[in-house]
Order: C-alpha cells, then structure tokens, then sequence
C-alpha cells in the first residue's frame, strides 16, 4: 500500500497540536547527570533511535510545514509524493521487517509494566504518572514522540505499550506497520484539521524532495522536549528507586520465552499478584 499525499494537504500550524510528533532530548549532555542516565542510553540504542530523537529541523529549530516548486511561469504548484511502508521503515531507520508481529499479548505487558513498578490498577488506564521516575521518563519520550493521537499524552494506548514493552525484553516488533497503519488512516478520513506525524512527513518529503526550496512563511513551531523537562519529570516524591531490568540493565539480554515477561530466576517482584488480580477480574 502507498500513501499519497499532495502538498496543499500538508496543512498551516493551526492544524497541529505543538506536542505531537515532538522529538526528544536524549543525548548525554542532557541526561547524564539525572536519574534517567540508563533508560536514555537504552533509546540511544534502540531501533525506534532516530524515530525518537530526529530533529528534522534548521538551525533555527523550526520545522517547514510546506515547500514550493515553480511552474514555467513561475507560479507554485502543488507536489505529489508517495511512499509506502519500506520507505518509512528505510527513513527512520527503525530496522523492523513486515513479518514482525503488531500485537503483543496483554498479559505479556502488563507483566512487564508491573515490573517496571506500575501502581495503578491494571484493568484501568495506563498512565505514565503511575510508574517510577525512570520509566516515567520513557512512557513520556515515546508516548510525544511516537503516539497518533492528539493531546491524552499521560495515558498509553496499547500498542504504545508494545512499542516500550519489546524493546525492553528484545522481542520483535513491526513499529513501521503501525506509524504507517495510522498515517494511512488519516490521510483516508481527509482531515484538513489535524496533521498526523507532521515531523514523519517533513522527513519523507526531505527524502524525495532533496534541495526543493522551503517556505520561511510557513513554519511549524515545535514545542520540543527542553533540560527544563526533563528536570520537571525528576520532581516529586518516590518510595524508591526502581531498577533497571532487561535489556535496559543488560544489553546482551534474552526475551523469554512462550511469551513470558520475565525469566524463571528473575526477581518477580509483585507482579504476579497484579497478573492473577487482572485475570481474576477477567473472569468474573
């Protein structure tokens, strides 16, 4: 499947939400004297990398929100670029393939989640307020960076879940289907409201439309990631520091197997107390 889109479709800043899309800080200079020093090295090095931290902007830290091309008579003209799943994959580097899966088992989140220190309860909503700073840090960078939705950015939906959940236990994952998957769905409805991955376009249209002239009375404000942020994340009371597990603790790290959330010899915490609630729960 390839989406198409026109550039008279790619919308004005008054089409999108400012913390949608954004990219994030996590270079060192920023994150090594925290307390999310190990869960920034991780996204440093994980495949969603560039997806999370690329920029796409000038050196005045603004995004285009349209180009332009000139007909014979000097007149702008709309462009028309196509791409599909494999260019969006190829551009964010994201290192996925179509036969990694889309869906992950509950269960198998949540397992995790709990072990990740979540304390909420796991038929409700999952909020990133509801886990321990670190992870906290995490569920917030994906949540801005990689979620199709506008605004509800303290709550994950669940595939927002499996794109933090496979990464940590180094499980496969087809995060280029699903960015696609959502992109086609709101290019289909024809919304001229909202801009769906606005920073994903930019980068598409910059990857077929090399040295195209870009309007500078046409600009997207992002409202970034800042030092302040993530200093504003580190605040607040926390009954103790939670620790790094999986491949966040240990690159070399093996997923489970038969879709366990952790293995046998590991320090199982509390979470199969949660898991049995949540089942029970199910089922009555």
């Amino acid at each position: 499947m390839l989406l198409d889109c026109h550039m008279n479709r790619v919308g004005k800043s008054s089409d999108w939400d400012k913390s949608h899309n954004l990219y994030c800080l996590l270079d060192a200079a920023y994150t090594d004297n925290t307390i999310f020093l190990d869960i920034a090295k991780f996204l440093r090095e994980s495949k969603i990398a560039k997806a999370l931290t690329d920029k796409t902007i000038d050196k005045e830290k603004t995004i285009y929100s349209a180009v332009r091309k000139k007909d014979e008579n000097g007149q702008d003209v709309d462009l028309e670029f196509k791409f599909n799943v494999g260019d969006l994959r190829r551009v964010l580097e994201l290192g996925d393939s179509d036969d990694e899966p889309t869906i992950i088992p509950e269960r198998l989140c949540k397992g995790l989640w709990c072990r990740m220190g979540f304390t909420g309860h796991l038929n409700g909503k999952m909020g990133k307020t509801m886990f321990y700073h670190s992870y906290k840090f995490m569920i917030h960078c994906v949540v801005h960076a990689l979620s199709h939705r506008k605004g509800a950015y303290d709550e994950t939906s669940d595939y927002i879940m499996n794109i933090i959940t496979c990464p940590v236990l180094n499980k496969p994952y087809n995060v280029s289907k699903v960015i696609f998957e959502y992109m086609a769905e709101n290019e289909k409805a024809g919304s001229k409201k909202y801009i769906m991955y606005p920073r994903f376009i930019q980068m598409m249209i910059n990857d077929q439309f090399k040295d195209i002239q870009k309007s500078n009375d046409d600009i997207f404000g992002l409202r970034s990631m800042t030092a302040e942020t993530i200093s504003r994340l580190a605040k607040g009371p926390e009954p103790r520091v939670k620790r790094m597990i999986c491949r966040i603790n240990n690159p070399a790290y093996v997923a489970p197997e038969n879709d366990a959330w952790r293995h046998d010899n590991s320090n199982s915490e509390n979470e199969s107390d949660k898991i049995s609630e949540m089942v029970e729960t199910k089922t009555r």
